[in-house]
């Protein structure tokens, strides 16, 4: 519950509920306190002992941290093979490099093209070059993918 506290911050409530509350009243606001956060867990324990025994016997291995999304996630991975080829192929992609390849590219420097069967062809555009302004005559070539 209180894990993320540091030492510091520990110290800065502690002087604060003496100042909030007095060294005198202090003990009986801490019993208090831990009176009822007794009473909350017991509460939350019973009534999670209720819905599983109103959810039947196929349900006595149901466990409510099984709700959350990440741990449902890692039950139903775990052990599975296709989980075992996802880390190969994930292992295999270079995101740095997918990523530097494409800023290149957008920004026009010449990166080592890929060679298709052996050579680029003479008649391939080199696509990661930039392209020369048409004179103001010529129209510019049509995409009909960007449209």
């Amino acid at each position: 519950m209180f894990s993320d506290i540091g030492a510091l911050e520990l110290v800065a409530l502690v002087v604060l509920a003496v100042l909030v509350f007095g060294p005198e009243k202090l003990p009986k606001v801490i019993q208090d306190v831990s009176r009822f956060i007794k009473k909350v867990r017991d509460f939350s324990d019973s009534a999670k002992e209720d819905i599983r025994s109103e959810l039947g016997p196929e349900f006595k291995d149901f466990e409510f941290e099984d709700l959350n999304p990440k741990t449902f996630l890692r039950k139903q991975l775990e052990g599975n093979e296709d989980l075992k080829e996802l880390k190969e192929l994930r292992g295999s992609f270079d995101l740095k490099k997918e990523m530097n390849d494409v800023a290149d590219a957008v920004h026009g420097r010449e990166t080592a093209p890929a060679a298709v069967n052996g050579s680029v062809g003479a008649s391939t555009p080199d696509l990661l070059k930039k392209q020369d302004k048409p004179d103001t005559g010529e129209r510019p070539p049509y995409d009909s993918d960007a449209t």
